[in-house]
């Protein structure tokens, strides 16, 4: 087996092993949380421009890590989050920092929060300071050390 091979059966087996454990939490509260953590993420840099709300509309309806929800309801919380963010970034931040600490008693939860908010940020190949800064804030608010996911 290459190297690549290696790497790339590596990277199946983790997200064999996320898609695992999100479908364990098939609750709105666990879902609303990941969307408006998704969110934030996607809005770290003070916008969403229209080809990135599709390329995480895209991202969404197609991920692994969320096919165990209703399509609809994770769209409409997106598009509920970044609009409130749009609106007025610090209510719209506070609020969802409110709805991704509903987990924050549940580390098992939190923990997969954060990492499919990774996962996705890193849909496009690129995790950049602003996203990583965001990732941190997030967890910090639920209560975990960021460094534990290497941000």
């Amino acid at each position: 087996m290459s190297f690549f091979d290696k790497v790339k059966s590596t990277f199946s087996q983790g997200r064999e092993s996320l898609m695992k454990e999100v479908s364990k939490f098939k609750n709105a509260e666990f879902m609303e949380a990941t969307v408006s953590a998704c969110a934030l993420i996607a809005y770290a840099d003070g916008e969403v421009s229209a080809a990135e709300k599709q390329k995480m509309m895209g991202f969404i309806q197609n991920s692994e890590e969320l096919q165990h929800f209703d399509t609809q309801k994770v769209i409409d919380v997106f598009n509920k989050v970044i609009s409130k963010l749009e609106f007025d970034m610090e209510i719209g931040k506070a609020e969802a920092l409110r709805t991704i600490g509903k987990v924050s008693n549940k580390p098992e939860q939190a923990r997969l929060v954060i990492r499919v908010a990774i996962a996705i940020a890193n849909s496009d190949g690129e995790f950049d300071n602003s996203e990583k800064a965001m990732v941190r804030e997030i967890c910090v608010d639920l209560g975990l050390n960021p460094a534990e996911f290497g941000v």
